[in-house]
């Protein structure tokens, strides 16, 4: 009896896990994309062409090239310090691909930044920390970079035993 039991126990786990499971969400097209501003989302794209700047700025060219460019209202950027991390995309060209990130509102469209090439498989982009929170943090310094008052000693020049506040001992 008890074999039987924990042989059934892997099946169990399995239809358990598949029961409890969210569904994986579906990509959405750039129109329906661009009015999902600060949000993550999953974009299903046809890239019909790489364009780079000169300033080594590349943009995804999602939009028909029948349509003007007044009426495209998104638009995939990879800057010039992910270009490592996102590698070459010439190879996208002509091709239907999935690419997930933030929609964020640039120059009157919206848009996604491609700052990583896991992007492209469903991850998330690359963590960019705040610049205004490491305004003077070091990872060298020896020091926190706050005035944390649990950090400092407590006390500090204390009165109770202070050798210069001494009275003089009875000979």
């Amino acid at each position: 009896m008890r074999i039987r039991f924990f042989a059934i126990l892997p099946v169990l786990y399995v239809i358990a896990q598949a029961g409890f499971a969210a569904p994986p969400k579906a990509c959405v097209p750039p129109d329906a994309a661009s009015k999902l501003t600060k949000k993550e989302v999953c974009v299903d794209v046809h890239v019909y062409d790489v364009v780079e700047l000169p300033d080594g700025t590349r943009f995804l060219d999602v939009c028909a090239p029948d349509t003007p460019d007044d009426q495209c209202r998104f638009t995939i950027v990879s800057l010039r310090e992910d270009r490592e991390e996102v590698g070459e995309l010439a190879k996208y060209r002509d091709a239907d691909v999935h690419v997930r990130g933030i929609v964020q509102p640039m120059h009157g469209r919206n848009g996604m930044v491609l700052s990583h090439m896991r992007q492209f498989y469903g991850g998330p982009p690359k963590f960019k920390p705040n610049p205004k929170l490491l305004r003077g943090f070091s990872g060298d310094q020896a020091t926190p970079p706050i005035a944390d008052p649990n950090l400092r000693s407590q006390g500090g020049h204390r009165a109770f035993m202070n050798t210069s506040n001494q009275e003089a001992r009875p000979k």
